[in-house]
This record gives structure tokens, C-alpha cells and sequence, in this order.
């Protein structure tokens, strides 16, 4: 256990490392300043629970579901079908109000700026034009971080990784609330509206995670209305499956890709999963994208054309123009090295920086201001890229949408303003299909290399937005320009088309920085509506991952980490077969009788000293040649609500005997009354009560000599919280549960052990 002193060394170690100025550093950290909190990579936090994906078969349970016949479970299973076409629907919905409010009050702005500039370019003074859009962005940026950051801050960033948390069975505080689902697409819609590097698309991920687990639970806490339908699944297990679907029915939203969605939920999101579930997910993202499609074709006025099935649409990629040579595949492996490489530099630059905020940018209202400061600057750096470029485009036949003439000829307009002067998605899809010569290839350099270090920046600020269409941007940038620079290299006719280069560089830019293989692959092919490219864009993604992993692990994992959450990977570390149980768990355990005291449970209850809320059953060894006390089985405490409560309202009832029910435990579900709010008096202390009906009577165990690979396995492929450890006579001798197994992991020497720390 971490004392306060030893954690502040631990931060002043690594502080040590970090910075420079190490006298200055020192002279202050012994007054315990509050202008810096400590913070070191290698701990784990205390702080986190984990959920229980594993349903505890005590007599409660089991007397619950010999009652339901066949019928009852059909009625269930269809249930199951409603919830998800429901949770399809409403992410649908939500992503077409976040796409047609941000279109709007986007051309709003640009709108208004354009037509300031156009003004003040005859007349001169366009410093007014930089200051209108600079505070335009930097106020619209202000609303969007403050709801974030003193709302409900967990609705900051893209949320991907607290949905892999959560997945993974950890419990994030208000990750799933209704509450951070409206502050989260506020906060998106302004996030892109001021103008930051930032994507819609990550965002939906998180909404759709959050609406089902509304849904699929038939209540909503932040509300405090409970309608009183779906509770039979209120229970861990069954949220998280309904989550995996919201989470697909995101991607699937987002980007028109329910395949995509789907392998998206598999790879980064669920621990867990079986067959049928694949089923209903896929259903639900296919609802999902098709609501979103029949509701932007009616608001576009064509109704019967469902032409726009994602917020992003990559547009069509023509094969005949467009199909690639077996001699093209090298240049796509090392265009695949380039993002890997560029990955690995943007995820490296954006933890140290992350670190520097967790250190020094922790109040909320420093959280703003620096949000608003990198609007400003993001609307000074296109201000200024766009006054001195002088790469002017013909007008005629182009599809810009907000022309800025500037200082071009009449008829001309400014082709560095496409790529700054519009919504991210606008600029990806004209690198994509604008035709060869749009755009001059130092007008691109400079565009990848300012977008590269803004959308660094950008991404970790407390407000809510997405990783993914930066990414795809500075991909498409450069890879416009390999492709620009080969065919001016080759003076060849099949290299002529820089659009396929710039796909493959989105690719591999994207895939170097999340290092997302199997669905990103998909949700390509199915955002560009064309199957040709499925081979190189595979290529280019796993070449982009191996380089990328070579160096520094990927985005989302790094955050993870950084929130020293116990996140446990698919496999335990390689060289663990070493550790037994014996060495990685808990001890001593706190164990009960099967009849235990009322007092003795609740002082066992109230000490916030045991970490874990699981405790073994115990009866003494009937046999008077061994002393020891043989396991019944284990009592878990759902985060509070305890037999004592029950035995509480039994008192209570004295006069009418009710038995307790599961719908007891249900109805408390999630958030259960703490310990501290139940009052036991002193004769009620003294009555004994009895655990059988609660504890389950076959938990999982494991003998002290298994090995931490076998452990890790049993542990994290049934989704345990706790498991119990014995010895050849089957009594207690620990437990072990996920901070035990996720303090292990592979470092630069090999195998590390993490420090627990409270904060």
C-alpha cells in the first residue's frame, strides 16, 4: 500500500526524468504544491472497480430461473431483438442531429468569415478577418469545453477508451449515464464547429455505447424515472452485451459501415462473445445505418435516394481509372512504414504531453482556457497558411464549397483554403477525389506538417471529440503528395491519380496511431464503397502496426495506461509462466461464517481498508484431525447493497415474513445504497443471520500452484471479479482479483510489477 510521501517521491522520480529545470523542482515539491500533482505511468489505480460479467448462482438466482418456463424465455429473447433494433434507431437519430446541426451552424460561420474577408481584401486590414474567426472559434470552443469540463468531464475525447474499459469489465464512474451522453454531443457539435482539428466520428462510438446501456436497463439514473420494463437485464452481463451493440451501431453510423462496426466491436471492444450476439449486432448496426440514411436523404430533400449511409462519406472510387499494378504493392508497404513511423511520433508527442496536463493542467478552468487557446491558434495557423499561399485553382468545374478568392486573379480562388476553410470531413473527401492538379504539392507539405502537430495537440483537451478524421486528413495530405511526387518521378499514365495514394496514406496515418487492423480494413472498404482496394489497404494497415508497435504502443492504449486503469490484455504477459498464484494474490482473506453475527458483517463491510467486495464463506473442518476452515463458497457485496440491508428490512417486517427476492438487488441496480446509510442498533447487532441464500455455492477456484498464465486465462475469459485461491485441503489462502493479474505487464526489460497506488 502507497503512503501519501511515497507517492509524492514516486512523482518526484519521474519528474526528476522528465524536466530540466531540476533544482527549481525540487525546492518546490517538498511544500506539497497543489499546482502539480504528482503522477507517474507505472501505478495502478485503486480507485476502479470491476464489474462482474459472471452471474452468481446463489439460491436467489437459481430459484428465479427454475420458475421461468420455455415461453418466458422466448418472450426474453425477443426482447433482446427489440432492444437492439431500438438502440439502432436512436443512434441513428442522435448522429443525424449532430451531422445537420454541425453542417449548419459550420456554414453559418464560414459564411460569415468568407464574407468579411472578401470585404476587407479590397479595402485592406484583414487583421479584423483574423480576429473575427479566431474569437468566433475560440468562444464557440469556450461553451463546448466548459459543459465538458466542469458537467461531466468523462465526456472528454473520443471516449473509445473508456468504452474498451468498460467492456474489458471495469467500472468507469458515469461512463454509461444519460447525463454524459448530452454533454458529450453538445460538446462534439461545438468541438468541430469551433473549428478544432477534431472528428464527429469517435464520439458516436461512446453515444451509441450509452443509449443502449440506457435503453436495455428501462431507466434512467440521471433522470430518476424507472419504467419498469427490461429488468431482466439488469445485470452486468447483459449490459455489456447490449453496450458492444451501441458501440457498433456508433462505428456503423459514423462511417456507413455495419461490417465495420461490428469487427470494430470485436477487435477493440468486447472480452467477451458468443455467436448469437454477432447476430444481433450486426443487426443493430445495420438499423442504425439505415435510419441515419433514410433520414439525411429526406432532410436533403431527395427521399427515395439512400445515398448517404455514414456522417463520412468517402465518395465512390471509380475502378477503371482507379484499379493498381502488382508493381504498385512495394510502394503501398512502404507508404504503410511512413504512417507507422508518423504514428508512432504522433502518439509518443502526445503522451508527454498528456503527462504535462495531468500534472499541471488538472483545474478545470486552466482546462478551458487552454482549449481555447488552441482554437485561436488553429484559426491563426489557417489564417495565416491560407494569406501566404499563392496556389491558385480555377473555379470553374471545382466543388469547393466556401471559395476564398483572396488574392487570386477573378475566376480563381485559394486551394490551401480547402483544406483549412472548411469541416475536416469536407477536406478528406476533396484530397480523395479532387482531379490531379488541384492542389500544389507545397501547399500540401505544409498543410500535413501544421494539421499533424495541431491535431497533436488537440487530441486530450477537455473537450469532446474524435482521433479518427484528423488522422484520415494528414494521411490523405501526404499521400496526395507521394502521389503527386511519383508521377512527377515516372512521367507513367497508371500513376497518374493521386486520390488512390492519398486513401492508402489516410490508411496507414490512421492505422500507425490507433492500430486498429480488422475493422479499419472493413470500414474503409465500406466507406469508399469498393472491394479492389481490400488487398493494399490490408497491406498498408498491418504494415503500419508492426512499425508502429515497434516503437510505442497505440493511442488509445496509451490513454488506458495513463489513467492507470487495470485493463487486462487478451493473453497474460509471455514470460509469466514463472509467477504461480501463490505469488499474485491477495492476503490475508476476509472470510465469514456460514452464520455470522450482524455486527461482526457490518464492521467487516464498513472497513474501507478490504479492496475487493468478495468474501469467502467458511465452516470449520468437521474432521478433529485437521484444523482449518473448509470454503462453502463466496459472498459477493454488489458495490453496497449487502445482506445486511436485507436483514435490516426483515426487522423491519417482522410482523409480515417476506422472503427476499432477486428483484430485491435488481431494482437497487447500478448504483446500490452504501453501508454507511443503513443503521443497525446495538441489539440488532447481537442477531445472527445467515449468508446461504446469498453466498454463490460454486465459485471459481484455483490451487496456489497454477501458473499466472492460467490464472490470467480462467480469470479474464469467464469475466471474473474474484477468484478464489486454496490449498491441496481446499481452505482459503487468497484471492485473487484484476488488479492482482493487470499489476503484471511486459516493459523494455520484460516482465514489471506496477505499484497500487489511491489516486
Amino acid at each position: 500500500q502507497l503512503t501519501p510521501s511515497s507517492l509524492l517521491r514516486i512523482g518526484q522520480l519521474s519528474n526528476v526524468d522528465l524536466n530540466e529545470d531540476i533544482p527549481e523542482l525540487e525546492t518546490e515539491l517538498p511544500r506539497q504544491h497543489p499546482n502539480e500533482i504528482p503522477h507517474n505511468e507505472k501505478l495502478l489505480s485503486l480507485k476502479y472497480e470491476s464489474l462482474d460479467y459472471d452471474n452468481s448462482e446463489n439460491q436467489l438466482f437459481l430459484e428465479e430461473e427454475r420458475r421461468i418456463n420455455h415461453t418466458a424465455f422466448r418472450t426474453v429473447e425477443i426482447k433482446r431483438w427489440v432492444i437492439c433494433a431500438m438502440i439502432g434507431i436512436l443512434t441513428g437519430l442522435v448522429a443525424c442531429f449532430i451531422d445537420i446541426v454541425v453542417e449548419n451552424l459550420a456554414g453559418l460561420k464560414y459564411r460569415v468569415v468568407k464574407d468579411n474577408i472578401d470585404k476587407f481584401t479590397e479595402k485592406g486590414g484583414l487583421s479584423f478577418s483574423l480576429l473575427l474567426w479566431a474569437t468566433l472559434n475560440a468562444s464557440v470552443v469556450m461553451v463546448g469545453s466548459l459543459i465538458v469540463a466542469f458537467i461531466e468531464p468523462v465526456a472528454a475525447g473520443s471516449g473509445i477508451p473508456q468504452i474498451k474499459c468498460y467492456l474489458n469489465g471495469v467500472k468507469i464512474p458515469h461512463v454509461v449515464r444519460l447525463k454524459t451522453l448530452v454533454i458529450k454531443v453538445c460538446g462534439v457539435i461545438l468541438s468541430v464547429v469551433g473549428g478544432l482539428a477534431v472528428g464527429k466520428e469517435g464520439p458516436m462510438i461512446h453515444s451509441g455505447a450509452v443509449i443502449a446501456a440506457g435503453i436495455s436497463q428501462g431507466r434512467s439514473t440521471s433522470l430518476k424515472r424507472d419504467f419498469k420494463i427490461f429488468e431482466y437485464f439488469r445485470r452486468d452481463t447483459e449490459k455489456r452485451d447490449f453496450v458492444s451493440a451501441g458501440a457498433a451501431a456508433g462505428v456503423s453510423a459514423a462511417f456507413g459501415a455495419p461490417v465495420g462496426g461490428v469487427l470494430f466491436s470485436l477487435e477493440e471492444g468486447a472480452s467477451f462473445w458468443n455467436q448469437f450476439l454477432t447476430w444481433r449486432i450486426f443487426f443493430a448496426s445495420m438499423i442504425s445505418t439505415f435510419t441515419l440514411n433514410s433520414v439525411l436523404s429526406v432532410y436533403h430533400g431527395n427521399a427515395w435516394d439512400l445515398s448517404s449511409p455514414g456522417l463520412i462519406n468517402f465518395g465512390r472510387f471509380d475502378n477503371e481509372k482507379m484499379g493498381y499494378t502488382i508493381q504498385e504493392i512495394p510502394i503501398f508497404i512502404f507508404m504503410g512504414v511512413v504512417g507507422g513511423i508518423l504514428g508512432a511520433l504522433f502518439n509518443a508527442l502526445n503522451y508527454w504531453l498528456t503527462m504535462f496536463r495531468i500534472r499541471y493542467i488538472h483545474r478545470p478552468c486552466l482546462q478551458v482556457v487552454e482549449a481555447m487557446l488552441v482554437a485561436a491558434v488553429t484559426a491563426t495557423v489557417g489564417f495565416v497558411m491560407i494569406y501566404c499561399s499563392r496556389d491558385c485553382q480555377p473555379i470553374q468545374g471545382s466543388t469547393v464549397a466556401y471559395p476564398l478568392q483572396l488574392f487570386c486573379a477573378d475566376g480563381e480562388y485559394n486551394s490551401m483554403a480547402t483544406a483549412f476553410f472548411n469541416t475536416p470531413e469536407k477536406s478528406v473527401v476533396s484530397l480523395f477525389h479532387d482531379p490531379p492538379g488541384s492542389y500544389n504539392p507545397m501547399t500540401l507539405g505544409m498543410f500535413t506538417l501544421m494539421y499533424f502537430f495541431l491535431a497533436c495537440w488537440t487530441y486530450g483537451l477537455t473537450v469532446s471529440a474524435g482521433v479518427f478524421i484528423p488522422s484520415l486528413l494528414i494521411g490523405a495530405a501526404w499521400g496526395r503528395l507521394f502521389g503527386i511526387s511519383l508521377s512527377y518521378l515516372t512521367n507513367a499514365s497508371i500513376w497518374a491519380d493521386p486520390g488512390k495514394y492519398a486513401l492508402m496514406g489516410a490508411a496507414a496515418q490512421l492505422g500507425g496511431i490507433v492500430r486498429m487492423t480488422l475493422s479499419l480494413t472493413v470500414i474503409m472498404m465500406e466507406a469508399t464503397g469498393n472491394v479492389t482496394y481490400g488487398f493494399p489497404i490490408m497491406l498498408v494497415l498491418m504494415t503500419a502496426k508492426i512499425v508502429g508497435d515497434y516503437f510505442v504502443e497505440g493511442l488509445y492504449d496509451m490513454h488506458i495506461q495513463l489513467q492507470s486503469v487495470p485493463f487486462l490484455h487478451w493473453e497474460a504477459p509471455v514470460t509469466s509462466h514463472s509467477l504461480t498464484a501463490r505469488e499474485v494474490m491477495s492476503t490475508p482473506v476476509t472470510c465469514l461464517r456460514r452464520i455470522e453475527r450482524v455486527g461482526t458483517v457490518v464492521d467487516i463491510l464498513s472497513d474501507t481498508s478490504s479492496n475487493h467486495n468478495g468474501f469467502p464463506v467458511v465452516e470449520s473442518n468437521p474432521d478433529a484431525t485437521q484444523v482449518g476452515w473448509r470454503q462453502l463458497g463466496v459472498c459477493r457485496v454488489p458495490r453496497g447493497l449487502s445482506p445486511l440491508q436485507v436483514f435490516v428490512e426483515r426487522a423491519n417486517l417482522s410482523l409480515v415474513q417476506r422472503r427476499l427476492k432477486l428483484k430485491d438487488f435488481r431494482d437497487a441496480y447500478p448504483r446500490f445504497p452504501p453501508i454507511q446509510s443503513i443503521h443497525v442498533s446495538q441489539d440488532e447487532r447481537e442477531c445472527m443471520i445467515d449468508l446461504s441464500e446469498f453466498m454463490n455455492p460454486s465459485p471459481y477456484t484455483v490451487p496456489q500452484e497454477a501458473s499466472l498464465p492460467r490464472v490470467f486465462k480462467l480469470f479474464r475469459a469467464l469475466g471474473l471479479r474474484h477468484l478464489v485461491v486454496v490449498d491441496n485441503r481446499n481452505e482459503v489462502v487468497g484471492m485473487v482479483t484484476r488488479k492482482d493479474l493487470a499489476r503484471y505487464r511486459l516493459g523494455k526489460e520484460g516482465l514489471e510489477e506496477l505499484s497500487l497506488a489511491q489516486t
